[in-house]
């Protein structure tokens, strides 16, 4: 009965919460946005022409009605088409995350496994030349920009070295997984990698200053067995809580390296649609974020109960 509760009342909040998003989306694309029609019909366009183009788009209507429109859209998941391509934004979305994904999956597993795994070496080694070599080398890499990873690794290792595509994507999924989306993951990681390490190792060290930690030491537990069985399944939630947090990102896509690097995710659209002010594609973007957002933090909530069962859905 206290699950069911449980799911009703986050039900009830998820609801709240979306309907708060949805109405700071109108308000801010409806009286901060500007006067769409006046982007759409140009420069040079008279009065009668933005009219015609406010009476297409329905902006001449009420606001309660035009906030009706928009609900709706958001109930049915049709938003309309794109202001500059005129493509559908629900087919717009289901071509362009693909390769999105094909980029950011195999970086978010990579980054979590290999962080993790070397947050236990240093924790395990902490003290030592290893730990604070890691440490200094991931300050090091956080203090360095993405940009600077994508145009000395393109330059180093795609044009001078051809080990890899300077850019490009294909319709083969495997061929863009073994071939043009290798060097933006290794780049990426490069980034994304040092700061979970540093932040995982705190997680860790936290958990080893514990009493169990010390009563499994007088048990004559090995310290392999502390680490890998009590002390991280303890700093599992933590840790799980990081990663969740960056899933809603995968809606998004990698900005720069989709752009740089020529893949048609839903980075690269994202930023062509702001530098068009194509609203609809970015209010759709918006709320599909803040829907993965909730449904997220709700799966954390089991994941919660299931890595300790101390934990109470409340």
């Amino acid at each position: 009965m206290n699950g069911l509760g449980f799911f009703v009342r986050r039900l009830g909040q998820a609801i709240l919460t979306l309907l708060g998003v949805i109405l700071l989306v109108f308000v801010l694309f409806n009286w901060v946005g500007g006067d769409p029609a006046t982007i759409l019909a140009g420069k040079m366009a008279s009065a009668q022409d933005i009219a015609n183009v406010r009476h297409q788009l329905g902006t001449d209507r009420p606001l309660w009605e035009q906030g009706l429109i928009f609900l709706r859209q958001v109930l049915t998941g049709n938003y309309g088409n794109s202001w500059a391509t005129q493509e559908p934004v629900a087919d717009i979305f289901r071509s362009r995350l693909g390769p999105s994904l094909t980029l950011l999956i195999p970086m978010l597993l990579l980054e979590t496994g290999v962080a993790v795994t070397v947050a236990l070496l240093v924790a395990a080694l902490r003290g030592s030349w290893f730990d604070r070599g890691v440490r200094v080398v991931s300050t090091v890499a956080m203090s360095v920009s993405l940009l600077v990873y994508i145009l000395v690794g393109q330059y180093v290792f795609a044009y001078l070295w051809g080990w890899f595509p300077v850019k490009g994507w294909s319709d083969s999924w495997r061929l863009n997984l073994t071939t043009y989306a290798v060097l933006p993951i290794l780049l990426g990681l490069l980034v994304s990698i040092a700061p979970s390490i540093r932040l995982y190792r705190s997680f860790l060290l936290e958990e080893i200053q514990q009493d169990f930690v010390r009563t499994a030491r007088a048990k004559g537990l090995s310290e392999m067995r502390i680490l890998f069985v009590h002390v991280l399944r303890n700093a599992a939630i933590p840790i799980v809580t990081n990663v969740l947090m960056g899933l809603p990102g995968l809606l998004t896509g990698a900005f720069l390296l989709e752009r740089f690097f020529a893949i048609p995710g839903i980075g690269r659209e994202i930023i062509l649609a702001v530098e068009r002010s194509d609203f609809p594609l970015i209010k759709a973007t918006t709320v599909y974020v803040a829907m993965a957002t909730l449904l997220v933090n709700f799966v954390g909530d089991l994941m919660y109960r299931w890595l300790d069962p101390r934990v109470r859905l409340e």
